[in-house]
């Protein structure tokens, strides 16, 4: 059990996850927040750019070049794709821990890495490393792991939906379905015009169709679940929310299983996933602002297919907040510390 504060670097710290992150670690009885990075907000007070954190974060940005981060224990990259991949075996070799919240190490498979992110892998022998950070899989590994692969909030949502169904072999895993919606947080806080007010509001419209670069993270850990290759297709919309992910899905039953029963058991002694009463239809608002994950299962007019609904925050539990779980578990702390918050509502 870890009994001093951990050193915690931030790479990163302007983004809607990088804020994020500063707003759980910030109150996290074991963190201390020593470096937040950024190139294009060097100098400037972190409170100034986000003011909700006035009073609990004092620190001004740095550059990466000069932030010490090897003086860290842990160091969380906030960043576009293809940044952590070039910084995180100097911070490794320096014993530093790191935690990617991007996709540089998600995928296993380097080919298919490349060509969905396109763009060359700087360290491929470090992906083999990674351990894909979704506690309720992998906990027992990520205890011991010195790099971490932060699950993306899509994959989140979906794989822990599908999760029970895989490991119990009972449905037909050449037909599963994800139509999932998210939140505009969801794409970052650069300026597009398709997350402009304007454009977003009083809309809902699918996109991604031929393809997401989230379907082969999902998919490779589909295939984990069920060990063996799966059929999944994975239907993304963005809804005029400003956080939160709602994933519907889709399968076909190949036994009698009591589905309520199956999930139950699976799902009895992890914090942060919440299965529902029968008959329940979670929404993204009782998720909001925390960590957890809300699952309904249900077979519409006992028929063979199975409907399951997943919520979750997309800045929480599908970044921010899993991988601080994440960092708990790494450092020997109770998983839950710092994350025990109250969904906010309305």
């Amino acid at each position: 059990m870890a009994t001093k504060k951990l050193k915690i670097g931030i790479v990163g710290g302007t983004g809607y996850t990088g804020v994020e992150l500063l707003r759980l670690l910030a109150v996290h009885p074991h963190a201390e927040l020593v470096a937040i990075t950024s190139r294009g907000e060097a100098g400037l007070a972190v409170a100034d750019m986000f003011p909700s954190l006035r009073g609990y974060v004092d620190l001004v940005f740095t550059d990466p070049a000069s932030s010490n981060l090897d003086a860290c224990d842990v160091v969380f990259f906030a960043t576009p794709n293809g940044i952590a991949m070039q910084q995180t075996r100097e911070l490794l070799d320096k014993g530093v821990r790191v935690i990617d919240l991007a996709a540089d190490f998600r995928i296993k498979d380097i080919p298919t890495w490349e060509k969905w992110y396109a763009m060359p892998h700087a360290c491929p022998d470090l992906v083999t490393e990674a351990v894909y950070g979704l506690p309720e899989i992998n906990r027992e590994v990520i205890k011991k792991a010195r790099l971490i692969a932060n699950p993306g909030c899509y994959p989140t949502a979906v794989q822990l939906g599908f999760l029970p169904l895989l490991e119990a072999g009972v449905v037909d895993t050449s037909y599963l379905i994800a139509d999932a919606k998210s939140g505009v947080s969801g794409a970052g806080r650069k300026a597009e015009v398709h997350t402009l007010f304007a454009e977003s509001s009083d809309n809902f419209k699918a996109y991604g169709v031929a393809g997401h670069r989230h379907l082969p993270e999902i998919s490779q850990g589909l295939n984990n679940m069920a060990k063996g290759k799966v059929g999944f297709t994975f239907v993304p919309h963005l809804t005029p929310l400003i956080r939160g992910i709602h994933a519907t899905l889709y399968a076909k039953a190949t036994k009698s299983v009591d589905l309520q029963s199956l999930y139950e058991a699976r799902y009895a002694n992890e914090r942060f996933v919440d299965v529902l009463p029968k008959g329940s239809h979670p929404e993204t608002r009782s998720v909001r602002g925390s960590n957890q994950c809300r699952i309904a299962v249900h077979q519409p007019q006992d028929g063979d297919t199975i409907v399951i609904l997943s919520v979750i925050d997309n800045l929480v539990k599908g970044a921010a907040g899993q991988a601080v779980q994440n960092m708990n578990i790494m450092f020997g702390l109770e998983e839950s510390t710092g994350l025990e918050i109250v969904p906010l509502l309305p």
